[in-house]
């Protein structure tokens, strides 16, 4: 089986070779082909070698897109810093000295600078790969690209000061991110990530209130698309399950700090559960060994549909032999 067909077999509950490898790689990308972060987040060109070559050298079933939260929020109007080692820097937010939404631009994701350089990353995959592997698109969330937009510290607090205006905010965050999300789609990509992760720093009612249905409405917006859907919010999110369970997901990565066999009795059993060993003490400082053990054993107590991966990231500097053990093919169980 191809990398594509593994994963779309596991997510439709059909029969499969081994469970399908989809750790995150962004900085661990860039290193294993001698790339400055800065050129990996920017050339499109760069951020594939990077997801190809790992791919083909670990053994991963997907390459993806993913490297910094600001691809959207350049085409807002702000300026990007690349940095040669880190993530990229938003130094002044747009809005994080006005609440007039007026002063934003209108982001097209055919014109906007990064986010083309996405769409044309989608693009290069299906090109250079075809189906041999799941292509995996990216958009920011509502809260979290309110929170980029706004500042994280002033948006925390405009969600108890002005609910109203930060629903009006992540409104728009949404119609921008479902036209970003369709252009991914008729570039190749099968799935789309959605990453809001601000969204573990609040409480359940505030969620309820106010994020979870601009998630339900952009998620609605990119299954109508025919792709799948992939949520990512780091952190803790066990308060936030009932909530979540409404979410027609395909697939949702769990952080370490949550429990996997709450996660499996809390959304619908058709959900892929992604993760979640810790990817700092259970990837970067552990062994393989440890590892082999501890995926086998998280498949073996949550069962189908289950996808092997990390709680995020793969961090940099993790070694070749851990990456490898990670991905090591793990049989399927019936």
């Amino acid at each position: 089986m191809t990398g594509k067909q593994r994963y779309i077999a596991m997510l439709r509950g059909e029969p499969l070779d081994f469970v399908p490898r989809i750790p995150i790689l962004m900085q661990f990308a860039a290193d294993h082909i001698g790339a400055t972060y800065g050129t990996f987040c920017s050339d499109y060109r760069v951020k594939v070698e990077g997801n190809i070559r790992s791919a083909e050298d670990f053994g991963l079933d997907l390459v993806g897109v993913m490297s910094d939260p600001y691809s959207e929020t350049q085409g807002y109007g702000a300026e990007i810093v690349f940095l040669d080692k880190g993530v990229p820097q938003c130094p002044h937010p747009p809005l994080e000295s006005t609440t007039d939404l007026r002063r934003l631009a209108t982001p097209d994701p055919l014109k906007s600078m990064r986010m083309l350089n996405t769409v044309n990353t989608v693009r290069s995959y299906r090109e250079r790969t075809g189906d041999m592997y799941s292509i995996l698109g990216w958009v920011e969330g509502p809260a979290a690209e309110a929170a980029d937009l706004r500042g994280v510290n002033q948006f925390l607090l405009d969600l108890m000061d002005d609910p109203p205006w930060c629903g009006e905010l992540m409104e728009r965050c949404v119609d921008v991110a479902i036209e970003y999300a369709r252009a991914q789609v008729n570039a190749g990509a099968d799935t789309i990530g959605i990453g809001d992760a601000i969204a573990s720093q609040v409480s359940r009612q505030l969620y309820e209130d106010l994020i979870l249905p601009r998630e339900q409405r952009l998620i609605r917006a990119i299954k109508s698309m025919g792709a799948f859907v992939r949520l990512h919010i780091c952190g803790n999110i066990t308060h936030l399950l009932d909530g979540i369970a409404t979410l027609p997901l395909d697939v949702i990565d769990v952080d370490h700090m949550v429990e996997m066999t709450l996660v499996r009795r809390k959304l619908n059993p058709r959900v892929a559960l992604a993760g979640n060993v810790d990817p700092v003490n259970g990837i970067l400082r552990s062994t393989p060994a440890a590892i082999r053990e501890r995926i086998r054993c998280d498949y073996a107590l949550v069962g189908n549909p289950f996808l092997v991966n990390a709680g995020c990231e793969i961090p940099p500097g993790t070694p070749v032999e851990n990456l490898l053990a990670l991905c090591e093919p793990l049989p399927y169980q019936r």
